[in-house]
């Protein structure tokens, strides 16, 4: 009887994260990045400025898509590859390259292990370094990897759309769903 109800109480606490259900409404979007060094990181996310840390609404694009990450977690070094794919699938295709973008940010990874991770991945989109955890803190403190999908909105900026924590399994299944979920007209 024990066994049962410590597999039950193990199993309240897995579903939330294994099933990607956020509470989007405590994710606190108010933090800047660094612009990035590498002049074409610079071109595809639609900035104007260099050297100035920048918010997350000028960055152009209809759908942003961020990929909450660690260098350390073994679903982000599996998952790779399927976040490449999806970045490649969205590149590759006329109607989506100009209208979805897709970031990382790698909760308490410092430049140098987000570099790393970059390298080893042969990550090809922008990554950026939460080195402190204090984007992941005003993000609610999601699990990793955790999908962020936004869109702009007329009166708050960006307006949060999808949240999922855990692997996206299958790339072109993931982006019709956030292309659904996200009301973008092609």
């Amino acid at each position: 009887m024990k066994k049962c109800l410590a597999l039950l109480v193990m199993t309240a606490f897995l579903i939330p994260w294994t099933t990607g259900l956020c509470d989007s409404g405590k994710m606190d979007l108010n933090f800047s990045l660094p612009v990035p060094e590498d002049a074409a990181h610079v071109r595809y996310l639609g900035l104007e400025q260099r050297g100035e840390p920048f918010a997350l609404n000028q960055i152009q694009a209809k759908i942003l898509i961020i990929e909450i990450f660690s260098m350390y977690c073994p679903i982000c070094q599996r998952e790779a590859a399927d976040v490449n794919s999806l970045f490649e699938m969205i590149q590759a295709n006329p109607s989506l390259k100009d209208q979805v973008k897709l970031i990382g940010i790698g909760a308490g990874n410092s430049a140098f292990e987000v570099d790393f991770f970059k390298e080893n991945y042969q990550i090809q989109f922008p990554l950026f370094s939460d080195t402190n955890f204090e984007i992941h803190k005003r993000i609610g403190e999601v699990g990793t990897p955790h999908f962020i999908g936004l869109k702009p909105h007329k009166n708050k900026g960006l307006e949060i759309f999808y949240s999922q924590s855990g692997e996206i399994k299958d790339p072109k299944a993931f982006l019709e769903t956030l292309i659904q979920a996200s009301g973008l007209k092609l």
